[in-house]
């Protein structure tokens, strides 16, 4: 499985570069949507949408082809690579710089992601875990979502609405990729098991509810505000409910443990630091690099 890694590389790095050209495309596509106009019903009607949508999967394809050539030690850390991607892309469309200061923190972000998701790799839990056992933990990371949605309508500034939103999508992304086993499971037994089941349900709709708030996140503010965030908290919100609902448990032992921990710290301060770097940039005022001069000040009145 692992035999081709100079395959397992370059299909990597062509996932992680499709899944950078969907995430501009669908944010360039959602920010073109006014504010007073129906999300979803606007995107669905715009082609480079779905070329963003079509990116995404594409980029599914191809890192499935690389972790099956490939070893998880050598694909998921190109795979994180996707975000450096992005960053430039946005930017272009935009009419923004990426600076020197985003590098490094969109450098943090992706390295301590690539930690978090190569040394934290957990071992195989249960999966048919009862509703019991899932009532608090997912009412909790419910409740979050709520409060960061909730915060995120109020507040003014777009890159922390942008930031809010995308770590509310993320998290219902990883609640939905904790479920998706089990569910995959109950199709294996029968249709109709599937169909009762209400994990089935609790999936689809933290993927269609986690869609619209991503697609909102990219609509209110830039790109590198919602996709860091989006990006840290799908597998942190997988990961919380693989431990304490479905058994999990890391590989890393002790000084692994330590450097997960260590990665989850910057993965949270990169995201915000690097919103924060944009929203400075986006707010600085034009005229520092142009001389107020007394022509300009009798033509601004």
């Amino acid at each position: 499985m692992s035999g081709h890694p100079v395959a397992a590389v370059v299909c990597a790095f062509i996932g992680a570069v499709m899944f950078a050209v969907g995430a501009v495309a669908q944010q360039r596509a959602a920010a073109d949507v006014g504010e007073g106009e129906a999300l979803m019903a606007s995107l669905i009607r715009s082609p480079r949408w779905w070329a963003g949508l079509f990116g995404d999967l594409g980029g599914f394809g191809f890192q499935v082809a690389a972790l099956a050539l490939g070893s998880v030690l050598v694909v998921q850390p190109i795979l994180v690579t996707a975000l450096v991607f992005a960053l430039p892309l946005a930017a272009h469309y935009s009419g923004l710089r990426v600076t020197p200061v985003m590098w490094g923190y969109a450098a943090a972000l992706s390295l301590a992601l690539a930690v978090f998701l190569v040394v934290g790799d957990p071992t195989e839990g249960i999966t048919n875990a009862s509703w019991q056992r899932w009532a608090g933990p997912l009412g909790l990371l419910i409740a979050v979502v709520v409060a960061g949605v909730v915060a995120g309508s109020t507040v003014k500034a777009p890159t922390l609405q942008a930031l809010l939103l995308g770590t509310s999508a993320g998290l219902l992304f990883g609640a939905s990729a904790a479920l998706t086993t089990h569910v995959t499971e109950l199709f294996g037994e029968s249709i109709t098991a599937a169909l009762t089941s209400w994990e089935l349900y609790a999936m689809a709709a933290g993927g269609v509810i986690g869609l619209y708030l991503q697609q909102r996140g990219y609509q209110v503010g830039p790109l590198s505000a919602s996709l860091p965030a989006f990006t840290v908290a799908e597998p942190l919100g997988a990961a919380f409910l693989g431990l304490t609902v479905l058994d999990e448990r890391l590989r890393s032992g002790p000084v692994g443990t330590v450097f997960v921990l260590v990665a989850v710290l910057v993965m949270g301060i990169g995201a915000v630091r690097l919103s924060r770097a944009q929203a400075a940039d986006t707010d600085s005022p034009a005229p520092r690099d142009i001389p107020h001069t007394a022509e300009t000040a009798s033509n601004d009145n």
